[in-house]
């Protein structure tokens, strides 16, 4: 085996050959023996073969070999070294680069910072050179790699493909990115999913109408809408809801979301009651309900539409209380009983729901001659007139609390609770008052409260606000109702959820295993 002295001795002969290296055949094969040194003969190896490996092409595959092997040393700083001279191999033999690729992208598991980094930058080196291949190479290990390796380079490709620019990622490249994602979307687990989407919707290819559709197509498959919802299955749950957080930012007027409200008018919304949290402090019931109110805005029509709205309003029913005994004969009242507790971000997602598909169903709630709907709008009323003088009391109470106070003044958390509490309610409010109409009305536009707006009021006005007044990203949730001296309804004292907020696209839950998500594709 070579010495230091001696690999510099063939490092000159072949240097000083230069165009004939190629007939010093004895001294690049000990050079490539010296990997077998030690550390000092290593480093220096892998640097003579990189720089010599192209006059010497019926030494390619040992060569290949041997450099790989340094890349797996025991030694960082061997590893370090072999690793910035791999993609020089690549541009003297790019028929190697997949399979370099591949190795490069085991390497993205080590703990070494400042070796990650360089795994990294000659990935991305590789890629420049030869995207498809070194992607071919990277999928490879996705797919067939352990669970690490795999991670790490999801992670890789959802961080620097989209720092590549669009003369690398070609409209055919995306297109082969997107097969090779489905094939790993058969069998993912839930970060590797949200990951997938990340890689997904930055592609050019998606941007399009035709695009969005195909990327909510993906995601309606991934949900595994052909399977019945489990209120009690964490992960079934985990997985609808992930599924639909990702989708509802693709739905339009021209994109749909007709597959997922179809399931979770069916399927999910019976069942809500027993839709159990995910994590503590979380409020799943609510992030399930907001997502149905986001999709009814995007839904042009559903089959079985009455059977559809039956359902939800089994929902409306659950957290909109018909009046108490005492409440109904009010003189009777001595105004000594619990009044229900209100969920009124429950409500507010519920009754936009029902005001946004009853306008395609008109009959559901007005049928004169139909014994069946004339007791459903009876009971209905009794619902709403008393959720409304619940609403309007607390709409009274939040206005007394907020008059006159500057927005540099209403940067508190109790004060941002509380202009979200005031336009969820009054959202509810205007709905009712539609829903009131003989016939029901349908014409009232509200803005759903969690959505963002550009700008916050400067006070709550004592007037009754307009349908745009305070807008601001609200946290509402739950509220319970105290007792008054009269019977009718108490202001709630209980807080709103700071869960109430929406989720950003991307963001989604823990991991639970690969199991849940399987096969979905």
């Amino acid at each position: 085996m070579a010495t230091l002295e001696e690999l510099y001795q063939y490092y000159e002969v072949l240097s000083d050959a230069k165009d004939k290296a190629g007939e010093h055949e004895a001294g690049f094969l000990a050079i490539i023996a010296s990997v077998k040194g030690d550390a000092k003969e290593k480093r220096l190896a892998s640097q003579l073969i990189s720089r010599f490996f192209k006059y010497f092409p019926q030494h390619m595959e040992k060569a290949m070999n041997a450099q790989l092997d340094l890349c797996e040393d025991e030694d960082v700083n061997i590893r370090k070294q072999a690793i910035k001279d791999l993609p020089s191999i690549c541009k003297e033999s790019p028929e190697n680069l997949p399979r370099i690729a591949d190795v490069l992208t085991q390497l993205l598991q080590t703990d070494d910072s400042t070796e990650h980094n360089l795994v990294q930058i000659a990935l991305l080196n590789l890629m420049r050179s030869d995207i498809k291949g070194a992607l071919q190479g990277i999928f490879t290990q996705i797919i067939n790699g352990d669970d690490t390796v795999r991670e790490k380079a999801i992670k890789f490709l959802s961080v620097r493909l989209k720092s590549l620019g669009e003369d690398l990622v070609s409209a055919k490249i995306e297109e082969f990115i997107v097969e090779e994602s489905k094939k790993v979307l058969q069998d993912v687990t839930a970060d590797e999913f949200l990951m997938f989407m990340t890689i997904l919707s930055g592609l050019k290819c998606m941007q399009t109408l035709v695009g969005r559709q195909h990327l909510v197509d993906i995601i309606s498959q991934q949900a595994g809408f052909d399977s019945d919802f489990e209120a009690q299955d964490s992960d079934c749950v985990d997985r609808i809801v992930s599924c639909t957080q990702q989708a509802i930012p693709m739905f339009s007027k021209n994109v749909h979301s007709t597959k997922f409200m179809s399931y979770y008018m069916d399927q999910v919304v019976g069942k809500i009651a027993s839709v159990a949290n995910m994590e503590e402090g979380e409020d799943t019931k609510l992030e399930v309900l907001k997502q149905l109110a986001d999709m009814a805005q995007w839904c042009p029509e559903l089959e079985n539409l009455p059977g559809k709205l039956a359902n939800l309003y089994t929902a409306i029913k659950e957290y909109m209380p018909i009046p108490p005994p005492e409440v109904v004969d009010v003189e009777k009242s001595e105004g000594t009983s619990e009044a229900p507790a209100l969920q009124f971000s429950y409500v507010e997602c519920l009754l936009f729901t029902l005001h946004h598909l009853g306008k395609k169903c008109p009959e559901f709630l007005s049928a004169a001659d139909n014994a069946e709907v004339t007791e459903r709008m009876k009971d209905f009323k009794m619902r709403l007139q008393y959720f409304a003088r619940g609403v309007a009391s607390y709409i009274k109470q939040l206005k007394t609390d907020l008059q006159g106070k500057k927005p540099e003044k209403l940067q508190s958390d109790e004060d941002k609770v509380k202009l979200a509490a005031y336009k969820t309610t009054t959202n509810i409010q205007q709905i009712i008052k539609d829903l009131m109409h003989v016939p029901p009305s349908y014409k009232v536009q509200v803005k759903l409260s969690w959505k963002p707006a550009a700008a916050e009021p400067a006070a709550v006005a004592t007037k009754r606000p307009s349908l745009d007044s305070n807008k601001t990203t609200p946290k509402a949730a739950k509220v319970g109702a105290a007792h008054m001296d009269r019977v009718m309804y108490a202001p709630p004292t209980g807080k709103f959820s700071s869960k109430a907020g929406s989720a950003p696209v991307g963001a989604g839950r823990r991991g639970r295993g690969r199991g849940a998500w399987r096969g979905r594709y």
